[in-house]
C-alpha cells in the first residue's frame, strides 16, 4: 500500500480514511448479506405448513379486517385441527361480484390475521381466490376447503350475482375446490359486532362436518353451498336446504349534485382520479403527437388544433354524479323452501350452488342427503 500511495502521489491520511471507508462497506456488505439470508429463511420457514393437517384457506369480500372474517379464522386456528391461510382484499369488495383485475398489477402484503398466514390483496375476492390457488403465492398446491365470510349482509336471490362473498366460493368451485360461503343477515337497527362471535358458533359443525366428509369423499360433488345466517344466530331454527329464489332489492340510482357538493368527486377514490387525470393527459399528449407527425408528413398543413383524444376540450363536457342505493322491497313468494323465506323465519337456509344448472337438481339431492347426515353425526 505503501508503494501504490507514492506511485499516485496520494496524502497518507487520505489512504488511510479510504481503507476504513472501504472496510466499513465490506462489514456492512456482509451484514446485509446475513440479514437477507436470515429473512429469506424466515419467510421460508413461514410457508411452512404441518402436512398432517389439512389446508383451509379463508377469504371474504368486506375487507381482511371485517369482524366476520376475523372471528372466523380465530375460531378455526383455536381449533388446532387445520393449517389456516388467509387471502382477502385489503378493502370492502363486498358487491364486486365475480370481477377479476386484468392486466394491472396488484399489491399482496403480509398480514396479521388471528395467528394464520394472511395476506391482504388490492383486489377482488375472486382475484384473492385466484391468486392463492395458482400456487404463486403459497407453498402448498390445493387446499381442502375455500371459506368465504363471514359476510355482513343478506346475500340471499339475485344478490348471489353481485356478491364478493358468493364470487370468491364460487372461483374456488371453478378450481374444483370445495367451498363455502356465509352471509350473515345484519340489520343496521338491530344487529351488532357480537353477532358475528354467534353466527362462526353456529356455522363451525357444518364447516367441520364439511372437511370431515371432503377428506372421506362423501361431500357433494361439483357442489359449493351458500349459508345464510338469520340476524339473531343464537335463537335459530336450525339449519334448512333452501333453493335460490327470484328476490333482490331494488337499484336506486341517485344523482348527486356537483353544485350543491362541489366535492362530489369524493365517491371516486383518489387512485381512481388521479388514474383518469393520467390517462387524459396521455390521451392529450397521444393526439399532439400525431398531429405532429402528421404536419411533419404533410408540408401543406399549417396548422393542426388537438383537444383531446374526443375532440372536444374538458370544459365542453357535461359531467353528472350518481350513487347507487339498495332499497329493500317487499317479497310476496310464500315458498318455505326458498332462501330468503327460511332466513326471514329464522333458519339458517342452507342453498347448493352449482356451475352448471343442469346438474342442480341432482346437487341439490346430493347436499339434501348430506346435510341430514352430517349434522345428526351418521356419517
Amino acid at each position: 500500500m505503501t508503494s501504490s500511495v507514492k506511485n499516485n502521489l496520494l496524502p497518507p491520511g487520505l489512504v488511510n480514511n479510504l481503507q476504513e471507508v472501504l472496510q466499513s462497506k465490506k462489514r456492512n456488505t456482509v451484514q446485509a448479506e446475513g440479514d437477507n439470508s436470515n429473512g429469506e429463511s424466515d419467510e421460508n420457514a413461514s410457508q411452512e405448513i404441518d402436512s398432517s393437517k389439512p389446508v383451509v384457506l379463508v377469504t371474504n369480500g368486506d375487507g381482511i379486517d371485517s369482524p366476520g372474517l376475523v372471528h372466523l379464522v380465530e375460531a378455526l386456528v383455536r381449533e388446532a385441527l387445520y393449517n389456516v391461510h388467509v387471502c382477502a382484499p385489503q378493502s370492502d369488495k363486498s358487491v364486486s361480484g365475480h370481477s377479476v383485475t386484468y392486466q394491472e398489477t396488484i399489491a399482496v402484503t403480509s398480514a396479521e390475521v388471528s395467528g394464520a398466514t394472511a395476506f391482504e390483496v388490492s383486489g377482488t375476492p375472486v382475484d384473492c381466490v385466484s391468486l392463492a390457488l395458482s400456487g404463486a403465492l403459497f407453498s402448498w398446491s390445493k387446499p381442502v376447503l375455500v371459506i368465504s365470510g363471514i359476510n355482513r349482509g343478506s346475500s340471499c336471490g339475485h344478490h348471489m350475482f353481485y356478491s364478493g362473498v358468493v364470487a370468491a366460493a364460487r372461483e374456488a368451485l371453478i378450481f374444483g375446490v370445495p367451498s363455502l360461503s356465509i352471509s350473515l343477515n345484519w340489520k343496521k337497527e338491530e344487529s351488532k359486532e357480537n353477532d358475528f362471535i354467534d353466527a362462526v358458533a353456529v356455522c363451525l359443525p357444518l364447516i367441520n362436518a364439511a372437511i370431515r366428509d371432503i377428506e372421506k369423499g362423501v361431500f357433494p360433488k361439483n357442489c359449493s353451498l351458500h349459508i345464510e345466517i338469520p340476524t339473531f344466530p343464537s335463537t335459530n331454527k336450525g339449519f334448512k336446504l333452501t333453493k335460490q329464489s327470484m328476490w333482490r332489492s331494488t337499484l336506486n340510482w341517485q344523482a348527486v349534485s356537483a353544485n350543491r357538493h362541489p366535492s362530489a368527486g369524493h365517491f371516486m377514490s383518489n387512485q381512481q382520479s388521479l388514474g383518469i387525470q393520467l390517462a387524459q393527459l396521455s390521451r392529450d399528449a397521444s393526439a399532439a403527437g400525431a398531429a405532429r407527425r402528421l404536419s411533419t408528413q404533410k408540408k401543406s398543413v399549417v396548422e393542426i388544433e388537438t383537444v383531446g383524444a374526443a375532440g372536444k376540450s374538458d370544459n365542453n363536457r357535461v359531467k353528472k354524479y350518481f350513487r347507487l342505493e339498495f332499497l329493500d322491497k317487499e317479497q310476496t313468494d310464500t315458498d318455505e323452501d326458498l332462501d330468503f323465506r327460511a332466513l326471514e323465519n329464522g333458519f339458517i337456509a342452507v342453498t347448493p350452488l352449482s356451475l352448471s344448472p343442469q346438474t342442480e337438481s341432482d346437487i341439490q339431492a346430493a347436499a339434501s342427503d348430506w346435510i341430514a347426515g352430517a349434522l345428526s353425526g351418521e356419517q
